[in-house]
């Protein structure tokens, strides 16, 4: 298994950290689209996606600002993939 050596400190170039918040996104979506599983934040947090209490912020920023939600969420579900990404998300572009 080849090692990703690419160390965020010197440069983002190769980590494709927009990729991967779209990735996680993407998985947010997914979880939150299943009946039960929206609460009052997750409300809140699609209106901060959008922009609708200011600036649209990019996905990356705004899985940033909200890390531990977004590890609840798939914690609380056991998806073990997504938290996988979130790790990789979180060691390399945050």
């Amino acid at each position: 298994m080849m090692t990703d050596t690419t160390d965020r400190y010197v440069t983002f170039l190769g980590l494709n950290c927009d990729g991967k918040a779209r990735e996680i996104m993407a998985l947010v979506d997914r979880h939150l689209a299943i009946p039960g599983r929206n609460t009052p934040f997750w409300d809140y947090f699609a209106k901060k996606r959008t922009g609708g209490s200011g600036p649209r912020p990019d996905e990356l920023f705004l899985i940033h600002s909200n890390l531990q939600e977004v590890r609840g969420l798939f914690e609380t579900w056991d998806d073990e993939e997504a938290l996988r990404l979130l790790d990789q998300l979180e060691e390399k572009c945050c």
